[in-house]
């Protein structure tokens, strides 16, 4: 499951977050939790969980099915 994770990470949320200064990296995959680093403009902008949930979550979760929920780590 993290490789699936980390290709929809590499093909398609970095991509978009690097056209704004921000970027995300993979911290863990366990029991369907995935951890995620927000970088760059991401990490301390005031959305950032906006991006987290609304973005980032509902790309990993519609391309891997057996993820359960996406959580920021710091």
């Amino acid at each position: 499951m993290r490789e699936k994770v980390q290709e929809v990470i590499d093909k398609i949320i970095q991509p978009a977050l690097a056209m704004h200064g921000g970027g995300v990296q993979l911290m863990d995959v366990t029991e369907g939790v995935v951890k995620v680093r927000l970088l760059g403009a991401c990490s301390g902008c005031p959305g950032a969980q906006m991006t987290l949930k609304a973005f980032v979550e509902q790309q990993i979760k519609s391309r891997v099915p057996e993820v359960k929920s996406v959580e920021a780590t710091f």
